[in-house]
């Protein structure tokens, strides 16, 4: 069945629009330990919190997920600030080069 937007009252358009996210870059997968699930990610633009939802994207692979699990040299760590690189347990085979954006809802 198709949809448009023309046939949504006002209302339903503005929720829609609300819940609608926003991709911000915030890192690069710079390895990936394929045994233990493990993506070694270097942080580029804004800090990277446990908690947070991000895509993970690349050539060929896309998905969504929260970031449960987040180290610095072995220590778990509630965030990460630009420019260091962690370690962040994946839910799926990544690569290096992917990159890693933050889902944020449009305000």
């Amino acid at each position: 069945m198709l949809l448009l937007l023309a046939d949504l009252s006002p209302e339903t358009v503005r929720r829609a629009r609300e819940v609608i996210t926003m991709n911000i870059q915030i890192g690069k997968v710079t390895h990936y330990y394929d045994k233990i699930g493990v993506a070694v990610i270097e942080v580029l633009n804004q800090p990277l919190k446990s908690g947070d939802m991000v895509k993970i994207s690349g050539h060929d692979n896309e998905f969504n997920q929260s970031i449960s699990s987040l180290q610095v040299e072995h220590a778990q760590v509630s965030k990460v600030d630009v420019g260091e690189t962690c370690g962040v347990k994946v839910d799926r085979p990544v690569k290096e080069g992917d990159m890693l954006y933050l889902l944020t809802q449009k305000r």
